[in-house]
This record gives structure tokens, C-alpha cells and sequence, in this order.
């Protein structure tokens, strides 16, 4: 089969390389999956240089979510049957088969189709405990989403919606902005690059309840002079580069809290409400309540084509591999 091998952690890819590989085989509990489509984050492409936290040894393969149909059951496996399709993730989805511990795997949504199923997990969990569990965001608040055209982004901006708020949605681009605002229209659009603070405040009679940052340097900074009293301003991540800092003088002044938030490190400290956000956001996308975006499909030998479009800041949702496709002429 064919994979996409991190050899090296280097820049600019130069450890990567689509190679064969072993099928593997699936062991006692475990099935094989044939991979339909896979999700490209920007954790996927921190790994290839070894700028994530999660740094496993090389040689690996990346990609941390996808879905699929099982094409063979190891041992002990009653709960699936070959041609079932599932989620399934972990490391490893950038390939054509990957193998699965059989209890890990979710049935996909009948109504979903495999590039959706794949575009649905890191990010709505992300924006569902962003958003319910630690903003504790309520109907008919202000939030305002950062980094909006991004996956995390833009599933905050869906899932704000659903849960009622009102929603103001920030990217550094015009087209980007137009595609979300086709695709969700949120109460406001405006692009970073020409400020926002002034038009949050006049927008929201003083600021944003809940501000929602996967974005970080200047863009947290600016926020933290349009944020409501007793605002929660969430702490997603930082893709600007530049991890902020802030007086302490300026929560304390305004009454806001700045409140950090790590979905999987959430779940896996909290077992219990872990599997119910899971379960979540799950069952609102098989109720169709929420819309994952997909950019792009991408044949997997095309992987460069994908891995370009997120260093240029291109992409609006998420761009998705199949592996099984044909490469584009």
C-alpha cells in the first residue's frame, strides 16, 4: 500500500515522502480500515518538523483523523462487519489502510458522507468544549470567532450558531470571508487586517462575551480591549506564531477571564464528559444541525497540492486526502 512517511523532522517537508509500505495485518480486537478520506490540520504539519506536542518517533505516518469502511476483521471482533463504515484516527490516516483497535471506532452518520465524517471530529470537539464546556456560552451572547475560515474556526462559527449565539467572524482575507459568510452567515464579518476593536465594541454595545482564539499575537492582544465585562476569552491556540502575554491588571480591571482549552486533554482528564462531547457533537451532526466545510478533495499522491494550500493560508474548513483516488492529471 501506499503511505506518506515523515523519514526526518526537517522544513519545509523535506522529511516527507509518499512511499510503499506493508499492508499491515489486523491482530486479536483489532480491524483494518480502508481509508476514504483524511483530514489535513495544522497539527499534521507541525509534525512533519517536529513542532507539535505529540512528537512520535520516526519513521511515522501523519495524519490524526479520517474515516473509512473496514476491509478485514482481526480476531475477537463482534461488534463490526467488513464494509461498515467508521471514524477512525489516532496517527496514521495519511495512507491507504490504516489499523484500528475495534473499540475505538464510531459509526459514521448515515447522512454524512466520508470527506464530512472526516472533517467533523478534532475540530467541533475542539469548539464544543471551547465553546459549552469551558466558555459556557449562553443563547443570544456576542461571540466573536478568530481564525474563522480555519477547520477549529469555522466549526466554532457553526456550532455558535446552532447553540444561538450571535456571531462575529474574523479572517485575514476578503474571499475568505465571503465563503463564510455564504456558507453560515454570521451576524458580522471583518478582516483582522483592519482592525476590529471598534467595530466589536460598536457591534456588540461594548464587547464580545466570549471570544474565541485559536490565533494568538496580535490578534489576542487586540481582543483583549474588546472583550464584555465578565467575558471568557478562550485560548485555543497559536497560529500567528507568537504565544501573548497579558497584565494581570486587565482581567481584573474588566472582569474577564481568560480560560485555556485543550479537548482532548479535557477528555481524557474527564473520562466521562469526555465521552459525552464526543457523543455531542456526533449526534448533532447526524441530526444535520451542523455542517462541516470541505475546501478540497485531494488525491493522496497529490499530498504536496494540500500541504500548500495551508502554508498559504488558502484554505477555508478543511482540505481533505483520498487516498484511493487517482492523482489529477
Amino acid at each position: 500500500m501506499k503511505a506518506l512517511r515523515v523519514n526526518e523532522l526537517l522544513a519545509d517537508l523535506a522529511g516527507v515522502a509518499l512511499e510503499e509500505v506493508a499492508t499491515p495485518k489486523p491482530g486479536p480486537g483489532e480491524v483494518l480500515i480502508k481509508i476514504r478520506a483524511a483530514s489535513l490540520g495544522f497539527p499534521d504539519f507541525l509534525m512533519t518538523h517536529g513542532g507539535y506536542q505529540l512528537k512520535p518517533p520516526v519513521p511515522f505516518s501523519p495524519g490524526m483523523e479520517g474515516a473509512g469502511e473496514i476491509a478485514e476483521l482481526g480476531a475477537n471482533v463482534a461488534r463490526w462487519q467488513i464494509g461498515d463504515r467508521v471514524i477512525c484516527g489516532g496517527l496514521g490516516t495519511f495512507a491507504d489502510y490504516m489499523i484500528m483497535s475495534a473499540d475505538r471506532l464510531r459509526e459514521i452518520p448515515d447522512n454524512l458522507d466520508f470527506a464530512a465524517a472526516a472533517a467533523t471530529g478534532s475540530a467541533y470537539l475542539t469548539a464544543y468544549v471551547g465553546l459549552v464546556r469551558r466558555g459556557l456560552l449562553q443563547k443570544d451572547e456576542w461571540l466573536l470567532v478568530h481564525g474563522a475560515a480555519g477547520g477549529v474556526g469555522l466549526a466554532a462559527v457553526d456550532l455558535g450558531k446552532h447553540l444561538g449565539a450571535k456571531i462575529i467572524a474574523t479572517a485575514s482575507s476578503d474571499a475568505k470571508l465571503k465563503t463564510i459568510d455564504a456558507a453560515f452567515s454570521p451576524e458580522a464579518v471583518l478582516n483582522v487586517n483592519d482592525g476590529f476593536r471598534e467595530q466589536v465594541k460598536e457591534l456588540t454595545g461594548g464587547g464580545a462575551d466570549v471570544i474565541y482564539d485559536p490565533v494568538g499575537g496580535d490578534v489576542f492582544d487586540e481582543s483583549v480591549r474588546c472583550i464584555g465585562w465578565d467575558g471568557r476569552l478562550l485560548v485555543i491556540g497559536f497560529a500567528a506564531g507568537r504565544i501573548p502575554q497579558i497584565g494581570v491588571n486587565m482581567p481584573l480591571i474588566k472582569g474577564f477571564s481568560v480560560v485555556g482549552v485543550r479537548a482532548g486533554e479535557y477528555g481524557r482528564r474527564n473520562p466521562e464528559k469526555g465521552a459525552e462531547n464526543q457523543d455531542a457533537i456526533w449526534q448533532l451532526a447526524a441530526e444535520g444541525k451542523i455542517t462541516p466545510h470541505v475546501h478540497a478533495k485531494i488525491p493522496l499522491a497529490d499530498w504536496r497540492d494540500g500541504f500548500a494550500m495551508m502554508a498559504k493560508r488558502e484554505i477555508v474548513g478543511r482540505v481533505i486526502f483520498t487516498p484511493h483516488d487517482e492523482p489529477n492529471d
